[in-house]
């Protein structure tokens, strides 16, 4: 069964967007010559043929009226988060030391994580649950919204979408993202939290160049992330 699409306003991180070549891609517009701009088209948009674009992220789906203190609520207001604020946010967190920005495992989750057993898939990737779901699994084309930190085999981090105040939303299976994280999230269920040890190969081909606040990540080389699947538009609602 395919998923709802709406119209979405979810903004991308091109941190996590390909940076070389892989298959199943399609090259975007909003990544060449206007920077980092937040007006860029979202995560979820991807060029289709004969020049239209297919619709983009359910914002429909993840909105709710009132004060409903539910994911879904919590989930809609993050997502409806104004440039202006974001952006604040963003030069906030960029300033503050490493041992002081948000995470998905702190320090006893660190500790603890040390007893989780290993899982290493055919890709060379590997990963392992933190805490796993209780939710559905990603179909393949569907939507999911999540929260992520990425960071170098040191512990630094690079990106993070607790630093951006919103949850990150793409499609799965659709080349949208780095394909090792592509990979360890059709596996998790909803509410899952997992760290991804990803490969080199299956990370940045170009590598990331450093910023205030944020390492260098070499071309090709190994990256962590920490994904909790929060949602999946379309198919929680079914």
């Amino acid at each position: 069964m395919a998923a709802a699409a709406t119209s979405s306003s979810a903004s991308a991180s091109p941190l996590l967007l390909p940076s070389g070549p892989r298959q199943a891609s399609s090259s975007r517009a909003w990544l060449h010559g206007g920077g980092a701009s937040r007006s860029r088209a979202p995560c979820c948009c991807k060029a289709t043929g004969g020049g239209s674009a297919a619709k983009c992220g359910a914002a429909d789906d993840l909105t709710t009226s009132g004060g409903s203190s539910t994911r879904r609520g919590m989930l809609g207001v993050a997502l409806g988060a104004s440039a202006l604020g974001l952006a604040a946010f963003d030069a906030v967190a960029a300033g503050l030391p490493p041992e002081e920005k948000p995470k998905l495992c702190d320090a006893a989750c660190e500790s603890e994580l040390e007893n989780v057993p290993m899982v290493t898939t055919e890709s060379g990737l590997q990963y392992k649950d933190i805490k796993v779901g209780e939710g559905p699994s990603p179909p393949i084309g569907f939507q999911v919204a999540a929260n992520y930190v990425a960071m170098v085999p040191n512990g630094q981090i690079f990106d993070s979408s607790l630093e951006k105040g919103q949850p990150y939303i793409f499609r799965v299976g659709s080349g949208q993202v780095i394909q090792g994280l592509d990979e360890g999230i059709l596996s998790m269920k909803v509410g899952g939290l997992r760290r991804l040890y990803i490969p080199g190969p299956l990370a940045f081909p170009k590598g990331l160049t450093s910023a205030p606040g944020r390492p260098r990540v070499p071309p090709s080389s190994p990256v962590v992330f920490d994904v909790n699947l929060l949602y999946i538009p379309g198919l929680d609602d079914e």
